[in-house]
């Protein structure tokens, strides 16, 4: 089992949602973030005068996958995330020891899906 985390642009989630649909990967937590990686913020002018803002508005994936899903949620990610430029993201694969499903009890892959 993994657990993928992925930072990307907001204007871009609902293209990720579609292809993570696309793939029978329906199971996913989104969350609202600020953040800043390359980019380092961003500078706007506001009646002549620079300011800059340190922090990005990001969307956050989390998404618990059986092992046969890695490679199709990453793929689902990338191509609806990809724009080419500076600020598209991260992916992060860590590996999940163990899910359990509340309601049941039921543990381990069955549990994530």
């Amino acid at each position: 089992m993994k657990y993928i985390i992925a930072i990307i642009q907001p204007d871009r989630l609902d293209e990720v949602l579609t292809n993570l649909e696309e793939r029978e990967i329906h199971l996913v937590t989104v969350t609202s973030v600020m953040g800043r990686g390359r980019q380092k913020g961003i500078a706007e002018v506001y009646r002549s005068h620079k300011e800059a803002g340190s922090l990005l508005k990001k969307v956050k994936l989390e998404i618990a996958v059986n092992e046969n899903f890695v490679k199709s949620t990453i793929e689902a990610i990338t191509s609806g995330a990809r724009t080419g430029h500076v600020g598209d993201g991260k992916i992060f694969i860590l590996d999940l020891p163990e899910c359990i499903r509340i309601r049941t009890g039921e543990k381990g892959g069955p549990a994530i899906g």
